[in-house]
Protein backbone atom coordinates (compact mmCIF):
# COMPACT_ATOMS: atom_id res chain seq x y z
CA UNK A 1 0.00 0.00 0.00
CA UNK A 2 1.03 3.35 -0.66
CA UNK A 3 0.81 7.31 0.76
CA UNK A 4 0.84 10.72 -0.53
CA UNK A 5 4.81 11.94 0.51
CA UNK A 6 4.20 14.70 3.15
CA UNK A 7 6.75 17.41 4.29
CA UNK A 8 7.60 18.58 7.48
CA UNK A 9 9.44 21.13 8.84
CA UNK A 10 10.95 20.96 12.27
CA UNK A 11 13.63 22.73 13.86
CA UNK A 12 15.38 24.11 11.08
CA UNK A 13 15.11 20.99 9.29
CA UNK A 14 12.91 20.09 6.22
CA UNK A 15 12.37 16.23 5.19
CA UNK A 16 10.13 14.15 3.51
CA UNK A 17 7.94 11.10 4.62
CA UNK A 18 7.03 8.65 1.66
CA UNK A 19 6.08 5.77 0.06
CA UNK A 20 9.27 3.60 -0.27
CA UNK A 21 10.22 3.12 -4.47
CA UNK A 22 12.24 0.02 -5.78
CA UNK A 23 14.96 2.73 -6.28
CA UNK A 24 15.35 3.17 -2.93
CA UNK A 25 16.51 -1.01 -2.09
CA UNK A 26 20.21 -0.17 -2.31
CA UNK A 27 20.15 3.06 0.21
CA UNK A 28 17.94 1.20 2.07
CA UNK A 29 20.32 -1.99 2.28
CA UNK A 30 23.28 0.54 3.18
CA UNK A 31 21.16 2.40 5.79
CA UNK A 32 20.03 -0.54 7.56
CA UNK A 33 23.40 -2.00 8.64
CA UNK A 34 24.24 1.48 9.73
CA UNK A 35 20.92 2.26 12.26
CA UNK A 36 21.61 -1.42 13.73
CA UNK A 37 25.45 -0.02 14.97
CA UNK A 38 23.80 3.10 15.95
CA UNK A 39 22.02 2.06 18.90
CA UNK A 40 20.85 -1.05 20.74
CA UNK A 41 17.63 -0.16 21.09
CA UNK A 42 17.17 -1.88 17.36
CA UNK A 43 16.60 -6.47 17.43
CA UNK A 44 19.76 -6.44 15.10
CA UNK A 45 23.03 -6.12 15.42
CA UNK A 46 25.69 -4.32 12.04
CA UNK A 47 25.17 -7.58 9.85
CA UNK A 48 22.86 -9.31 11.41
CA UNK A 49 19.90 -10.71 9.25
CA UNK A 50 21.63 -8.71 6.60
CA UNK A 51 19.37 -7.58 3.41
CA UNK A 52 20.79 -6.58 0.39
CA UNK A 53 19.25 -4.80 -2.47
CA UNK A 54 17.23 -7.39 -4.34
CA UNK A 55 15.80 -8.28 -0.93
CA UNK A 56 14.75 -5.11 0.05
CA UNK A 57 13.17 -4.38 -3.85
CA UNK A 58 11.09 -7.65 -3.20
CA UNK A 59 10.15 -6.55 0.13
CA UNK A 60 8.82 -2.92 -1.08
CA UNK A 61 7.44 -4.59 -3.94
CA UNK A 62 5.52 -6.93 -1.67
CA UNK A 63 4.15 -4.23 0.10
CA UNK A 64 3.44 -1.91 -2.55
CA UNK A 65 0.92 -4.62 -3.31
CA UNK A 66 -0.33 -5.58 -0.27
CA UNK A 67 -3.59 -3.61 1.09
CA UNK A 68 -2.49 -4.84 4.87
CA UNK A 69 1.84 -3.74 4.65
CA UNK A 70 3.25 -0.08 4.56
CA UNK A 71 6.75 0.84 3.93
CA UNK A 72 7.87 4.43 4.55
CA UNK A 73 11.07 6.38 4.09
CA UNK A 74 11.70 9.45 6.04
CA UNK A 75 14.16 11.46 3.48
CA UNK A 76 16.38 14.97 4.36
CA UNK A 77 18.25 16.51 1.13
CA UNK A 78 17.53 13.54 -1.16
CA UNK A 79 19.32 10.96 1.31
CA UNK A 80 16.91 8.33 3.18
CA UNK A 81 18.02 9.03 6.97
CA UNK A 82 14.62 6.65 8.23
CA UNK A 83 12.40 4.14 7.63
CA UNK A 84 8.88 2.14 8.81
CA UNK A 85 6.86 -0.59 7.89
CA UNK A 86 3.50 -1.81 8.80
CA UNK A 87 3.33 -5.49 8.57
CA UNK A 88 -0.17 -7.37 8.05
CA UNK A 89 -1.16 -10.83 8.00
CA UNK A 90 -3.38 -12.81 5.43
CA UNK A 91 -4.55 -15.38 8.06
CA UNK A 92 -8.12 -13.92 8.57
CA UNK A 93 -7.79 -14.13 12.54
CA UNK A 94 -5.24 -12.20 12.11
CA UNK A 95 -6.20 -9.68 9.34
CA UNK A 96 -7.58 -7.04 11.25
CA UNK A 97 -4.22 -5.72 12.74
CA UNK A 98 -0.63 -4.93 11.83
CA UNK A 99 2.80 -4.98 13.34
CA UNK A 100 4.56 -1.41 13.04
CA UNK A 101 8.51 -1.07 13.71
CA UNK A 102 10.70 2.35 13.00
CA UNK A 103 14.07 3.06 12.99
CA UNK A 104 15.74 6.93 12.43
CA UNK A 105 19.20 7.85 11.73
CA UNK A 106 21.09 9.10 15.38
CA UNK A 107 22.30 11.73 13.07
CA UNK A 108 18.41 13.08 12.75
CA UNK A 109 16.77 12.34 16.45
CA UNK A 110 15.17 14.61 17.88
CA UNK A 111 13.23 16.51 14.57
CA UNK A 112 10.29 14.49 15.08
CA UNK A 113 11.34 12.13 12.13
CA UNK A 114 10.03 8.97 14.27
CA UNK A 115 7.39 11.05 15.21
CA UNK A 116 6.28 11.69 11.36
CA UNK A 117 6.63 8.15 10.48
CA UNK A 118 4.39 7.15 13.56
CA UNK A 119 1.77 9.76 12.22
CA UNK A 120 1.62 8.46 9.08
CA UNK A 121 1.51 4.84 10.09
CA UNK A 122 -1.79 5.38 12.03
CA UNK A 123 -3.55 7.28 9.80
CA UNK A 124 -2.64 4.30 6.68
CA UNK A 125 -3.70 2.10 9.45
CA UNK A 126 -7.55 4.24 10.43
CA UNK A 127 -7.95 4.44 6.65
CA UNK A 128 -7.03 0.62 6.05
CA UNK A 129 -9.33 -0.47 8.66
CA UNK A 130 -6.93 -2.25 10.87
CA UNK A 131 -8.55 -2.73 14.35
CA UNK A 132 -4.79 -2.76 16.11
CA UNK A 133 -1.57 -1.32 15.84
CA UNK A 134 0.96 -3.31 17.76
CA UNK A 135 5.11 -2.80 18.22
CA UNK A 136 7.70 -4.27 20.64
CA UNK A 137 10.14 -1.45 21.84
CA UNK A 138 12.97 -1.86 24.27
CA UNK A 139 12.52 -1.48 28.38
CA UNK A 140 15.10 1.46 28.11
CA UNK A 141 13.47 3.37 25.20
CA UNK A 142 11.85 5.98 27.88
CA UNK A 143 11.47 8.18 24.84
CA UNK A 144 9.82 6.05 22.52
CA UNK A 145 7.80 4.69 24.80
CA UNK A 146 6.12 8.12 25.94
CA UNK A 147 5.65 8.78 21.81
CA UNK A 148 3.35 5.46 21.66
CA UNK A 149 1.60 6.06 24.57
CA UNK A 150 1.13 10.01 23.43
CA UNK A 151 -0.40 8.34 19.78
CA UNK A 152 -2.97 6.22 21.73
CA UNK A 153 -0.60 2.93 22.85
CA UNK A 154 -1.26 0.96 25.91
CA UNK A 155 1.35 -1.31 27.54
CA UNK A 156 -0.23 -4.56 26.86
CA UNK A 157 2.78 -6.62 28.48
CA UNK A 158 6.60 -7.42 29.15
CA UNK A 159 8.40 -10.11 27.97
CA UNK A 160 11.32 -10.36 30.46
CA UNK A 161 14.82 -11.00 30.31
CA UNK A 162 14.00 -10.71 26.32
CA UNK A 163 17.35 -9.15 24.97
CA UNK A 164 20.85 -9.38 26.13
CA UNK A 165 22.87 -6.35 25.15
CA UNK A 166 26.68 -5.49 24.92
CA UNK A 167 26.99 -4.75 28.93
CA UNK A 168 25.88 -8.67 29.06
CA UNK A 169 23.00 -7.78 30.82
CA UNK A 170 19.00 -9.19 29.96
CA UNK A 171 16.78 -6.61 29.40
CA UNK A 172 13.30 -6.52 28.66
CA UNK A 173 10.58 -5.84 25.84
CA UNK A 174 7.23 -3.61 26.29
CA UNK A 175 4.50 -4.91 24.12
CA UNK A 176 2.11 -2.22 23.61
CA UNK A 177 -0.79 -1.57 21.17
CA UNK A 178 -3.36 0.76 20.06
CA UNK A 179 -6.83 -0.36 19.56
CA UNK A 180 -9.27 1.42 16.44
CA UNK A 181 -12.73 1.02 16.96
Amino acid sequence: MVINQQIYHVKGLQYIIRPAYIRDAEELSHLRVQLDGETENLDREPGEGYMDKSDFEKLIQRDAESKRNLFLVAVVHNKIVGFSRCQGNELKRFAHKVEFGVCVAKACWGYGIGKGLLQQSILWADDAGMKKMTLNVLETNKKAIDLYEKFGFEVEGVLKNDKVLSDGKCYSTVVMGRFNG
